[in-house]
């Protein structure tokens, strides 16, 4: 019964949204017109959407990797949605294993060169990963893909070690503590500049690594709840008690 009352509202849920998708107006050509407004200066533009970005991305946000302009200042909110996202899915498959994940199966130990390779590789991994969400708002890369470099280094100790998992507390506690700094950050935009996840630090000069406001503490912040909650999904997932 529970089964097909899921299934109901979720074939409801989506046909509502699919009409609403169907029947609404045709979307605007951004690549083309140049009838909307920029989201960081609130000013009539009057190029297209990429052509605004490459033009001003410099001015309005001091950072030098335009991706990473779009997602944290031009989108904030979607970078949010998408972080938000990862929490769900992370608390979801939390719940779905409960105490499954207690059942600990017999494990074959690695063999010594595994072990002591992945040892001497590891400090590299997170080296690598905190370099990639520190400049992201100078090279290619960010919070996420710094984030996930860096639970791909634990994935690695979870592999070596068989018998052992990741510290919950520390994960969960790092974790909270990166979400609530990327939610501060937002707020603090809505006291200094008037909106939420606006810039209210100084740009500094551009292409140094103490530039583009707030965007390196965002994508900070980013990488630490990325990186804490991927390896919290790989240690649920192995199924074995905290150490």
């Amino acid at each position: 019964m529970r089964r097909a009352v899921a299934i109901a509202i979720s074939v409801a849920v989506f046909a509502v949204l699919a009409y609403f998708f169907i029947t609404g107006a045709a979307p605007v050509d951004y690549t083309s017109e140049a009838n909307y407004t920029n989201p960081i200066t609130g000013e009539q533009s009057n190029r297209s959407v990429p052509q605004q970005y490459l033009d001003d991305t410099r001015q309005d946000t001091g950072a030098s990797n335009v991706v990473t302009a779009v997602v944290v200042e031009y989108r904030g909110f979607d970078t949010l949605g998408e972080v938000t996202v990862l929490f769900t899915a992370a608390t979801g498959l939390a719940l779905l294993i409960g105490e499954m994940k207690r059942r600990n199966l017999p494990k074959e130990e690695p063999n010594f060169i595994v072990k002591i390779a992945s040892g001497a590789v590891l400090p590299f991994i997170v080296i690598v990963g905190t370099y990639i969400f520190i400049h992201g708002h100078l090279t290619p890369g960010g919070g996420f893909p710094g984030g996930a470099v860096i639970a791909a280094g634990f994935l690695l100790m979870l592999l070596v070690h068989v018998n052992r998992g990741l510290p919950e507390r520390k994960i969960s506690v790092t974790e909270s503590l990166a979400g609530m700094t990327y939610a501060i950050i937002g707020l603090l935009g809505l006291v200094f500049a008037h909106e939420f996840l606006q810039n209210y630090l100084p740009l500094g000069e551009f292409t140094m690594l103490f530039s583009a406001g707030i965007i390196p503490l965002i994508y900070i912040a980013i990488g630490f709840k990325v990186g804490s909650e991927l390896g919290g999904i790989m240690h649920n997932l192995k199924g074995v008690h905290e150490e």
